[in-house]
This record gives C-alpha cells, sequence and structure tokens, in this order.
C-alpha cells in the first residue's frame, strides 16, 4: 500500500500497478438508489406547487399572504431532504438495536398527546404538539416506529413465527392503533393495520394464520361500527362512498357527500390536459375543503388533467415499486422487513388517498405521499425513503 492508500500490485514482469483506493466519502455513497432519490424530490417539489396553487386564492381573500403554506411547505421538504440523506448513509442494521426504545418513545408520545393542555385540539381531533410555528403529528412517526419494532421481533425470530410470537405482535400493533384511533385519526389506524398483516405475511407466517387474522380484523371492525366505538360522524364519513346516488341522504351523509362531490367535480373539470396552473375555478374558489392536505389529489386533476394526475401517480408507483425491489435485493430478513413495511405504508397511502378523491375508497384523513400539505407527513416519507435507500446500499456483504 503507497502513502495515497492505493494498492501496489506486481505484475511478475516487474511493472508495478497502483490500484487507488477508494475513499471512505465514495464508498459511503456508493449504491445509492438515484431513480428512488430523485423521484421522491421531484415529487416532493411538485408537491409545493400543489399546495400553493391550493391556498392561494383562500389566503388573498382573507387578506394574508398567498405564499403562507408555500414558504412552510418549502421548510419541511428542505428539513426532510436532509432527513433522507442521514437515513441514507446511516447502516440501517444499527436501527435493529433501536427498535423497541423507538416503539415506546413513540407510545408515550401518543399517551402525551391526548392530555389535555399537551396535545393541541382542532377540527375535532387531538393529534398535534404545537413547537412554535411548527405543528408535529407523533401517529405519522408511529407508523415508522410500529415498522421498525415489529422489523426487530420478527427477524430475531430465526426459527420463525410461533403462535406466542404472533399473539405479541399483534398486541404490539393493538397498542397504538387504539392510541391513534381514540384521538381520533381512524385513517393512519387503518394504515397500522394493513402494514402489521403484510409485515407478518413477509416474516413468513403461514396462510391459515394470515387469513384468521383477516377475517379477526374484519370482525373486529363489524363489532366497532356496531357498538358506536367509533363517532358517528366517522361512520359516516367512511361510508358515504356507498351512498353516492343515495335520494334521500341524512344530514351528516349530505356533509360529507358534499367533500365528495366536489372533489369529482374538480377531477372531472379537469379533462385530459388540465385547466393549467392557477387557472382551476374548483381550485382557485376553494369549493374542495381541506383541499391541501386530504384533498390534494384534486388539485392535480383539476390543474394536470388526466395526463398530469396519471404521471404523478406513476412516479408514485415508480416509487414504490424501487421499494419492493430493495426488499427483494436486501442481504437480510431486517432490511427485507423494513422495506416491506415503508412499502405498504406508501402505496397505500397513494391507493387510498386517490380513491376517495374519486370515490372509489372511503374518506379517511390519509396524505398523498409527498404531494400533501404537512410537516409530519413529508418526514416520514422522507425517513422511510432513506431508510429503503441505506437498506439497498448494503444488500451485499461488507
Amino acid at each position: 500500500m503507497n502513502d495515497d492508500g492505493g494498492v501496489i500490485l506486481s505484475t511478475g514482469a516487474g511493472a508495478v500497478i497502483t490500484a487507488p483506493r477508494r475513499s471512505v466519502s465514495r464508498r459511503r455513497f456508493q449504491g445509492i438508489d438515484l431513480v428512488l432519490v430523485g423521484v421522491s424530490a421531484a415529487l416532493s417539489l411538485l408537491g409545493v406547487v400543489m399546495v400553493y396553487t391550493a391556498t392561494r386564492g383562500a389566503l388573498l381573500a382573507t387578506g394574508l399572504s398567498p405564499t403562507y403554506y408555500l414558504k412552510r411547505q418549502l421548510v419541511w421538504v428542505a428539513l426532510g431532504l436532509v432527513a433522507m440523506v442521514v437515513m441514507a448513509v446511516l447502516d440501517y442494521r444499527r436501527l435493529e438495536s433501536l427498535g423497541m426504545a423507538v416503539y415506546g418513545l413513540f407510545i408515550f408520545l401518543l399517551l402525551a398527546v391526548l392530555v389535555p393542555g399537551l396535545g393541541k385540539h382542532a377540527l375535532g381531533s387531538q393529534r398535534w404538539f404545537s413547537l412554535g410555528p411548527l405543528q408535529i403529528q407523533p401517529s405519522e412517526f408511529a407508523v415508522l416506529a410500529l415498522i421498525l419494532a415489529i422489523a426487530t421481533y420478527c427477524s430475531r425470530r430465526r426459527e420463525g413465527l410461533a403462535w406466542p410470537d404472533v399473539l405479541r405482535v399483534l398486541v404490539m400493533g393493538a397498542l397504538p392503533i387504539a392510541l391513534v384511533i381514540v384521538q381520533p385519526d381512524l385513517g393512519t389506524g387503518i394504515i397500522m393495520a394493513i402494514v402489521l398483516l403484510v409485515m407478518l405475511a413477509v416474516a413468513g407466517l403461514p396462510t391459515r394464520i394470515l387469513v384468521l387474522l383477516i377475517v379477526g380484523a374484519v370482525v373486529v371492525v363489524v363489532l366497532a361500527l356496531a357498538s358506536g366505538l367509533l363517532h358517528h360522524y366517522q361512520i359516516t364519513r367512511i361510508t358515504s362512498f356507498l351512498h353516492q346516488d343515495s335520494s334521500n341522504p341524512s344530514k351528516a351523509e349530505q356533509t360529507a357527500l358534499y367533500n365528495l362531490t366536489q372533489a369529482k367535480n374538480a377531477i372531472g373539470a379537469g379533462g385530459f390536459w388540465g385547466t393549467g396552473l392557477l387557472h382551476g375555478a374548483q381550485t382557485n374558489l376553494g369549493y374542495v375543503p381541506e383541499q391541501q392536505t386530504d384533498f390534494i389529489f384534486t388539485a392535480v386533476g383539476e390543474q394536470l388533467g388526466f395526463v398530469g394526475s396519471s404521471i404523478v401517480l406513476a412516479l408514485l408507483g415508480l416509487v414504490a415499486w424501487r421499494v419492493l425491489r430493495a426488499a427483494q435485493l436486501a442481504r437480510d430478513s431486517f432490511g427485507r422487513l423494513l422495506c416491506a413495511g415503508i412499502f405498504t405504508f406508501l402505496a397505500f397511502s397513494t391507493f387510498q388517498n386517490a380513491g376517495m378523491s374519486m370515490g372509489i375508497m372511503p374518506i379517511t384523513g390519509i396524505p398523498l405521499p409527498f404531494i400533501s400539505y404537512g410537516g409530519s407527513a413529508v418526514l416520514c416519507f422522507f425517513i422511510g425513503v432513506g431508510v429503503v435507500v441505506s437498506v439497498r446500499r448494503h444488500r451485499m456483504p461488507s
């Protein structure tokens, strides 16, 4: 080895070849999935534009700065990009030792946010912490914490999951799901339940047991709907897409159907090519409720049309596929389970958000990845992508 860290090779004929040694920094960034990183960043920038167009009209009408939400979203995207880079550089295997500690921390935060005076109450829910001008929603991060905890537990059961292990994992998932639903944040609770089932399947749970769990989950949902555990407005909101042609809707159904009708009208107004940025009447006049968050896909549909919407969904599908590919290439079960959970988180969020805007899925407060306004969601999706990049980087033994 020479002074520059290169390796000296002899050819046997007296010639000497110096092979430069890769620098530590170069090895650190080798193997990064540039497609996954680039598409995620591009979607987040498109999200900033969509948030601006969805909020500009209402802000101008009230005399506020039209860039209020745009600036906030830019800050969160910048923080998200930093978080993604940090997680991508970090060896994901170090997370295994932190899995249960992170899970415990977010159980504590989910309890704390329900305490009057600690958690902020708004729009009928108590699910945020206010940190000056910023708001943090622990339930979003709790999805990642649950993924990490399940991946940690299941990867340590190399002989497979026995019934006691399955029961422990179910309890591990039921606790944060219950705390999230109490807030209430039904959408995130649904995501957690689906993530739990998918990760158990990837962990090698026998099909017959998985089918029993799915049947049990359906029974629990039916009992929850029948027992009054959920608020009436939550039930109405979930089931309203099934009654779109009702001739005599109740007052609660009218409210839910109004939101859905406006969302569908906005998407339909975009036609094939869209009305163009800042030219959508439904978006400019604020007809669609919570358009910058829950119904951001309607802003995409109206202004960018069928073509633009298809491209956005295709890009989100590309992100999900790259995550799934990383799961296939993972060097161990821990990395594979992490990627499987993050894939489910991304894919179901995309399908659910776009589907509810088009009237084919229940209306739940699930954000569209990288597009919807909200710092907690943006950070979570970027952190998830960073973890996946790390798994792919370390797919080969050191």
